[in-house]
């Protein structure tokens, strides 16, 4: 009996620890499949499990696989990929990527690593590629966007890499093309976007399978294009004009794309039709999303509108359901097991909100404390929150925070 029961009980808890593997989750909406999560907090927010203090300077996310989590830091000059037990929160080794990435609004690295198989990929704010193995740190192979005819975008190489069967695929921008796609397992390149050009922003691309082809979506300054998966051809474009910086990561759905951006130039949704035949639905400065991340859930987009604060809109319509601006400022989103975490990113104060079209229902609050004492004067609280295997992770540069969410 006892057999058995542990063995149910193994199941359970395979089947409620869903890995992150990278920027945004394995699909890249950033919606965490677990289920059976606090669906309230107590008025002191979760019990923290623990912090570690030194992984390093950066914005750069984290990606859990198993009892690992990868984030990126810099050391010193030099920027590194870290993993980190989940159980303990001790660092379990660190590698080396590149020199450091310098800038007016805070030092290091911004990407998220992303973890495929026993490998994990990692892009250094000055553009690059590795490709390491997740027992030990060792190098496989490297790469550099600026050899690929890339220039380092103002605030740096933010993208996550994209994982994407047998390929890599980054955003290195520039006159050899704006995407470029290398074999995983080599680190040689298989295609580079020669048809689009654009250069490099700060978006991560996403893969999807439409008019039976597989496509990889990215935004630009100029643009929102798709090109072929295998050989980097490109299927269709739309003009998405950007001032200053674009960052959020696009949203598909059904053959509909969404994207935003901040500096006032708000959001546009399009639709792929019968032969990759570009349609606009809707434009408008209604979600005017900075870099806090829009998410899709069932048919309502969620995410922080520096006009109008949070708001609820319809995919399909760019119908706005709700704002709510007084109860938390501007942010970061997540979302798990029918809840949305947010992350205000001038205080730190994490809130718990139900994901309904209806109204804004919160449900818990903390702040994050102790905050860091190193973070450049320009920056803030810009590392988005990951729920993975009943835990709440929340990054403040070297500071790094595991929550019990478990409901357990």
């Amino acid at each position: 009996m006892k057999i058995h029961l542990l063995f149910a009980l193994a199941l359970t808890l395979s089947a409620n620890a869903a890995d992150w593997p990278t920027f945004r989750g394995a699909d890249r909406n950033d919606i965490s499949s677990e289920t059976g999560l606090l669906k309230k907090w107590s008025d002191a927010g979760p019990t923290q499990v623990w912090r570690n203090e030194d992984v390093g300077l950066g914005y750069s996310g984290v990606a859990v696989v198993g009892s690992t989590l990868y984030t990126m830091g810099s050391r010193d000059a030099v920027e590194y990929v870290i993993a980190v037990d989940t159980a303990t929160g001790k660092e379990k080794w660190s590698a080396e990527v590149g020199a450091l990435l310098t800038n007016g609004w805070g030092n290091g690295p911004r990407a998220t690593p992303s973890v495929d198989g026993d490998k994990v990929y990692a892009l250094s704010g000055k553009g690059v590629l590795v490709c390491l193995t997740i027992a030990d740190g060792k190098e496989v192979w490297r790469a550099s966007m600026t050899e690929l005819g890339g220039k380092i975008p103002g605030w740096g190489y933010c993208e996550s890499p994209l994982v994407d069967g047998n390929l890599v695929i980054t955003t290195p921008g520039g006159p050899q093309g704006t995407l470029t796609a290398f074999d995983k397992t080599t680190g040689k390149v298989t295609w580079q976007s020669a048809e689009w050009t654009d250069n490099a922003q700060y978006a991560s691309a996403i893969a999807v399978t439409h008019n039976g082809t597989r496509q990889i979506i990215q935004l630009t300054m100029e643009t929102i294009a798709g090109v072929n998966a295998a050989d980097g051809k490109l299927l269709w474009k739309s003009a998405f004009p950007g001032k200053t910086a674009v960052i959020p990561t696009p949203i598909f759905k059904d053959g509909q794309v969404f994207v935003a951006a901040g500096y006032g130039v708000g959001c546009k949704s399009i639709k792929i039709g019968a032969a990759n035949a570009v349609e606009e639905l809707y434009a408008s400065t209604d979600m005017i999303n900075h870099h806090g991340g829009v998410i899709l859930i069932g048919d309502y987009l969620y995410g922080y509108n520096d006009k109008a604060g949070w708001t609820c809109m319809e995919l399909k319509t760019g119908a706005v359901q709700w704002t709510e601006k007084k109860a938390l400022g501007k942010g970061s989103i997540h979302a798990a097991d029918g809840m949305l975490y947010l992350l205000e990113e001038k205080t730190g104060t994490a809130v718990l909100i139900e994901a309904d079209p209806k109204a804004w229902k919160e449900k818990g609050r903390f702040t994050l404390s102790p905050q860091t004492t190193q973070r450049n004067p320009k920056g803030m609280v810009w590392t988005h929150p990951v729920v993975s295997g009943g835990r709440l992770y929340l990054r403040d540069q070297e500071l790094l925070f595991s929550f019990d969410v478990s409901g357990k």
